[in-house]
């Protein structure tokens, strides 16, 4: 399988100008959507075309970043997109995914992913507005919204869900539509330009990936150790900024409200005369100027819709002295002169209010609600305090911004997750996970048996260039030399086997050589035999005789082992072994000996060369001592019979007979062609395997040429 795809690789810096002009373009289609919206007042969004375009054509990276960067500039005119952001990052990777299992090229299945973008900005975006504004907020969404609910058949939430995902299915619908036709009328090669991937080496193709990913570790995959420490940290990051987010917000919203407390009850001090307050206390509405006064005092009121209650208080040992209370729309003020018990959460200042001390403002929950309290002096012309006068601002709308905030900071957050999780995940693939097991399946793929696989081993581990730039790319070098070391040393190896089987053949030879030189009756014997048994294995093979047996390396070494079978007539008698005449018969059972003394010699050769051929040794040894056995079981030295005798002895008693016969010796003539193949026939299943012998009868014709038979030569 070629693992690479057919595509030049493309330089880092177009892949980065590609992928900055489809951020731009789809970040642009957003913002023009959105601001087309805003002008015709239209029920739909608009603002996820650029953000399908960029997913679908680029990829989840592009996606997301077009999604969160349009959310942000489309916050700038409304900030309400800010909080739905999270929404545009889900449009994006749904998009990616859907993409990766081809639904966008089945018609059958853009209407359900029209429904599957709507379930999740409609859906998921109407809860998120019901928590953030509240019933018929969405100012796209809310004609549609109360359409629902003036039925009389949905309730708030209800109507709100419906009118939402009704709007957002057609909207949903017209970025299916663009995909659709730009995926049509785009050609190929922008397609494969705009597509971003961040490979750190030669691209592999759809299949090695595929091929990659069934891999199995022992243990937990480097991948999900990845996944699960960016979740990990995404989402520690995102919780503790969410919370420090939250805790700033409030703790800056309660302290704005109480600089603005104490600015109103500073004004309600400065609308008191001090020199007054005895005589306010004394007299009431009577006294000169309290109506007045109180009037201001009410205006001061009504000017903030924060102000819960605005007083003035005398505080005495036996408690507060009421100056003003206003009334409230709940419940009336306190009469003039009235005493009531210091508050309880003023409680530990109330010798300062005896003493006139500054008191810092101080926020309470009791059954008025939640409320901050500012109490600021009010001092007589010779700045003796004389009261003080107070603002309660009520607090219970900050749960109501708290609330707003926090969902709005989760939603952005949110989306910040999904964006450092899914580029984390992203760049993990192409920097580390891709270039980790690329280099396991090309090391362990092909096999280091033999030099072609350890070549086309390095080769490919060349191809793949792996330039992350780090301690991957130097895990990546230094496989590369050692695949090119081994190869290197490998064809060492094999350089040096070549020259000691060749010096081994070498010996074999001239060790045959001599004994044949012994034997003037043998002539070029061990040659011919040699090639007579290669023909017989060769036959056997393509009839399936014996097919088991005959593996590449039995018949090399068989026939590599032929000239060997008469090493034993070392030690015969040269007067025995080139005797012209017939032997006798103590003469003949001494030259039969010749079979078990070259047996014992290969023996010793065995024994003095451990770690050898043992094969190659073991099939001279087996020509060597059973050449001369016979199928009928009548042979020497052994008497043994059928398939007890070895296959190789088998063989090499065919080649030996065949070449005895039609070769000329010292006390015989040869035999013609035609009476050579007769004997050989008529000792078939009494001297010969059958099936040995009748491969060599078929194969008659490359006999003769080893033979040296001429076409116009008599065949008798």
């Amino acid at each position: 399988m070629n693992i690479f795809k057919d595509e030049k690789v493309r330089p880092i810096a177009e892949k980065n100008a590609y992928f900055v002009c489809l951020v731009i373009v789809g970040v642009a289609l957003n913002v023009v959507g959105s601001f087309f919206v805003s002008l015709s007042n239209v029920p739909l969004y608009l603002d996820t075309i650029g953000t399908v375009i960029a997913a679908y054509f680029g990829g989840y990276v592009p996606g997301i970043v077009v999604a969160l960067v349009g959310s942000g500039l489309n916050s700038i005119a409304n900030p309400i997109y800010l909080s739905y952001g999270v929404l545009n990052v889900l449009v994006a990777v749904i998009t990616v995914f859907l993409k990766n299992l081809g639904w966008f090229k089945k018609k059958r299945y853009l209407i359900l992913i029209a429904f599957i973008y709507a379930g999740t900005g409609g859906v998921l975006g109407s809860a998120l507005t019901w928590l953030l504004y509240g019933f018929e907020a969405g100012t796209a969404t809310s004609g549609v919204v109360a359409a629902f609910y003036n039925t009389g058949l949905f309730g708030r939430f209800f109507s709100q869900l419906l009118g939402d995902f009704v709007v957002d299915l057609a909207d949903k619908s017209i970025s299916v539509i663009v995909i659709v036709l730009a995926d049509r009328f785009l050609s190929a090669d922008i397609k494969n330009r705009i597509s971003f991937d961040a490979w750190a080496q030669t691209p592999l193709s759809d299949e090695a990936v595929n091929e990659l990913k069934k891999g199995h570790s022992r243990g937990v995959s480097l991948r999900d150790k990845l996944i699960l420490i960016l979740s990990l940290a995404a989402t520690l990051t995102a919780l503790v900024a969410v919370l420090i987010s939250y805790y700033l917000f409030r703790n800056t919203i309660i302290h704005q409200h109480s600089d603005y407390a104490e600015k109103m009850a500073s004004m309600v001090a400065a609308t008191i005369d001090g020199d007054m307050i005895g005589e306010y206390l004394e007299k009431g509405e009577d006294a000169i100027g309290y109506v007045n006064t109180k009037k201001a005092l009410e205006r001061i009121r009504d000017s903030s819709p924060y102000i819960e209650y605005l007083y003035v208080y005398k505080f005495e040992e036996d408690g507060c002295h009421v100056v003003f209370d206003l009334d409230n729309p709940a419940e009336a003020g306190s009469e003039v002169g009235t005493i009531v018990p210091i508050d309880p959460a003023f409680a530990e200042y109330e010798q300062d209010f005896i003493a006139g001390n500054e008191i810092s403002p101080t926020d309470s929950h009791d059954e008025y609600g939640w409320l901050l309290t500012a109490y600021v002096p009010i001092k007589n012309s010779d700045r003796k305090v004389m009261a003080y006068a107070a603002v309660d601002l009520s607090m219970e709308h900050i749960h109501t911004y708290g609330k707003e905030f926090l969902v709005s900071q989760i939603s952005l957050f949110l989306g910040l997750f999904i964006f450092i999780f899914a580029v984390g995940l992203y760049f993990t693939k192409y920097k580390i996970i891709l270039p980790l097991n690329s280099m396991a399946y090309t090391t362990s793929q092909y096999a280091q048996e033999n030099e072609a696989a350890m070549e086309l081993t390095a080769r490919t581990l060349k191809k793949l260039d792996i330039r992350t730039g780090d301690e991957i790319e130097n895990l990546y070098r230094a496989i590369c030399n050692m695949a090119t070391s081994n190869l290197e040393f490998f064809e060492d190896i094999n350089r040096k086997n070549a020259t000691i089987n060749e010096m081994q053949m070498s010996l074999i030879n001239i060790l045959a050589d001599m004994v044949e030189s012994r034997d003037q009756n043998t002539g070029d014997h061990i040659m011919k035999t040699a090639e007579y048994a290669k023909i017989i294995m060769e036959e056997m093979r393509r009839e399936g005789i014996y097919e088991d047996q005959l593996t590449d390396e039995f018949i090399s070494d068989v026939y590599h082992s032929t000239p060997l079978h008469d090493i034993g007539k070392i030690s015969i008698s040269d007067t025995i072994l080139n005797k012209p005449g017939r032997l006798t018969t103590d003469e003949f059972d001494l030259m039969k000996e010749h079979s078990a003394i070259g047996a014992k010699i290969i023996d010793k050769v065995i024994e003095s060369v451990p770690g050898g051929n043992e094969s190659y040794l073991k099939e001279a040894r087996n020509l060597a001592l059973y050449h001369h056995e016979k199928w009928n079981g009548s042979g020497y030295p052994m008497g043994l019979s059928g398939e007890d005798i070895p296959l190789s002895a088998r063989i090499m008693a065919v080649a030996d007979v065949f070449d005895a016969l039609v070769s000329e010796r010292s006390y015989k003539k040869a035999f013609p062609m035609d009476r050579a193949i007769e004997i050989i026939k008529d000792n078939i299943g009494t001297h010969f395997d059958p099936g040995v012998a009748q491969a060599f009868l078929n194969s008659i014709d490359e006999v003769e040429r080893i033979a040296g038979v001429k076409e116009d030569e008599p065949k008798e």
